[in-house]
Parts: C-alpha cells; structure tokens; sequence
C-alpha cells in the first residue's frame, strides 16, 4: 500500500466517510504538500504537513483569525475538524495533516490593471480585523525569522559546507559538492552586497504588532472561477507590524529580479492606504520583515540542497527555490526607489 493511499485510508475513517475517495496530486509548499480529494460530490484539499506540526494555540488563533478575516469579506478555504474534533490529524506511522475546502483557484493576473488595487485592498481588510498581538499564539516572544537575518558564520558554514551544529552530516568532498552546484556563484555575489541591504535590519515596535498571515506572496492569494482573491496557507500567520507585512507584499508581487513595477506597488498601496489599513512604510526599517523572511529562507534552502541525508523530493525542491530566491532577493536600489515612493504618498 502506497503511503497516499494510507493516508487516505486513516482521513477516510477520521472524517466517517462512507463515499469512495479519489485522489490527485495539489500544489506543494515549504511546509507541505497538498492533496485533493474527490468523496462523492465534495472536494477537500488533504495538507501533509512537513516537519513539525503547528501548536494547538497556532490552530486557534488561526482559525479566530480566519473568521474575522471572513466577516471581513476575505475569501479563504474552511477548515474541517474530523469527528472527535480535531484540525490537525497525526497518521499512524506517518504525516501531521489538515483537511480544508478545495477551491478550484489560478494564479492572480498581474497584468491586469485593477489586481494592485485588488491586493491593496484586500490587505487593509486583514489588517483593519486583526487584533493586537505581542507575542506568539504559544506566548513566546515575535519569532526572529521575520526580522533577524542570518549572521554571517551561518553563510559561512553554507559556503564551506559545514552542517550547523544541531545537524549531523558533513559530506566528504565539500568544497566540490558546493561548486557544483548552478546557484554558488551567484549566492556569493549576493553575499557581498549583505552589509549594506541589511544594514537597518530591526526588531518592530511590540505596540504595533497585531496578527498578520506573514506569507501573502502570489502562491498564498489566487484567484477563483469569478477572479475573487482567496487568500491560503496561514500555517505562519503571527505577529507583525502591518506596515512591514505591506512592505513585504510589494516586492512579492511587483519585484521579480532586477525591474520593479513601481507603478503597480503604488497602486497597491495608494489602496491600502485609501481602504483604512493601518500601515505604513516611512523608514528602511520597514523592509525588515522582506529582508529577514527571504534571507532566513534562502539559508534554509541551501542547507536543505546540501544535505545528503534530505529526501531527494526534498533536495529538488530546494534548487528550484534557491535559483527563485536569488533572483528576487531586493537589492539596497530597489528598497531606496520604494521607500521614496511611499514616504511621497
């Protein structure tokens, strides 16, 4: 038996469903793998969760937010407990998983001219129904990923290929398992250019933290049938200052590589500013959370790609985000020509 067809089998008896299942192949992510499923007329999007499963205090505050969002008139699949209860399964043997709605989604045109005010607006309503939040759904402090970058020895066990200390492997011929790789001389060029990018890098203001989904990059908000955003994945969502979340949006969906559409990203936030979201980008500080979640990634990556021991699904997967990550890393220019822009509005 196929593990796809084990788990199916464990979500079929957890949900009582009595209907066969038919199952297909969904979109993966860093932290998952999606599958659809077809019982009877229904259809349901089954995440397996990579590695460690979201804390039952994350799933509430997700799902308390979910439903502020949706009274917000924000689009998003609705999640399923199964029959005792419960939104996050643990298969015998096997994966962390959640069951949610299946929408038939597309990627957002860009090109289309009223998608900037669309994105702009549809982050204000977010942030205009999230409350305040000083810390994290289990009471820990704001998690630096979002807005601590790697230090420098970090890379420097990346170029040399020493495992970090908490990990184990250290492959024998190093130095030629980096050179080959596509992506090593492009991610020492972009190493130098470190210290003046990050150089105002800073934690935010606790005060203005509320609860944000800290993932919207064009992966996370799609399109349905009618062309309505819905928004998913709020695996990450937790505190962060707003301004900097909108900071974050700009060059995820009007960034990619050396051109950014200034002319879009002003849309977008001439209507998140209009449409009463509380952010705003006044200072380099505010491409903290930008630089801090797409720095931490790509380190993340590069461990995964050099790692012997990682699945080769895994490993595959991690090139083709390496190669992404490069290319839409911001550069000091671009975070000048956005801040000018912002601070004029």
């Amino acid at each position: 038996m196929s593990v796809v067809t084990e788990l199916v089998a464990y979500v079929r008896e957890a949900f009582g469903w009595d209907a066969d299942v038919v199952v297909s192949a969904g979109p993966r992510g860093a932290l998952g793998q999606i599958w659809r499923l077809e019982v009877g007329p229904a259809r349901y999007a089954l995440k397996e969760i990579f590695g460690e499963p979201p804390s039952e205090a994350l799933i509430e505050a997700e799902l308390a937010l979910a439903r502020r969002a949706a009274e917000a008139g924000v689009r998003l699949p609705a999640g399923h407990p199964d029959r005792e209860g419960r939104h996050l399964l643990s298969a015998p043997g096997g994966p962390w998983l959640r069951l949610y709605d299946w929408i038939d989604l597309r990627p957002v045109d860009l090109t289309a001219r009223d998608t900037p005010r669309e994105l702009g607006t549809l982050l204000a309503r977010l942030h205009r129904c999230a409350p305040a939040a000083p810390a994290e759904a289990d009471g820990g402090p704001p998690a630096d990923w979002y807005h601590q970058v790697p230090a420098e020895r970090e890379w420097a066990r990346v170029q040399y290929h020493r495992a970090p200390a908490e990990q184990e492997w250290e492959p024998a011929d190093a130095a030629g398992q980096l050179a080959e790789r596509e992506w090593a001389g492009r991610l020492a060029e972009r190493l130098a250019t470190l210290p003046e990018l990050c150089a105002a890098v800073a934690p935010p203001d606790p005060a203005e933290l509320i609860v944000c989904h800290r993932d919207l990059h064009p992966e996370n908000v799609l399109a349905d049938p009618a062309g309505a955003l819905v928004v998913v994945d709020w695996d990450n969502l937790g505190p962060a200052a707003p301004g900097r979340e909108l900071a974050g949006a700009l060059f995820d969906w009007f960034c990619d590589g050396p051109d950014a559409d200034l002319d879009a990203m002003r849309a977008m936030y001439d209507a998140y500013v209009r449409d009463g979201g509380p952010g705003r980008i006044t200072e380099a500080a505010d491409f903290s959370m930008l630089l801090a979640t797409r720095l931490n990634f790509l380190l993340v990556q590069t461990r995964v790609a050099l790692d012997p021991k990682a699945e080769r699904r895994h490993r595959e997967w991690a090139e083709r985000e390496i190669d992404e990550g490069l290319r839409i890393l911001p550069t000091p220019r671009q975070l000048a020509d956005v801040l000018a822009l912002t601070t004029s509005r």
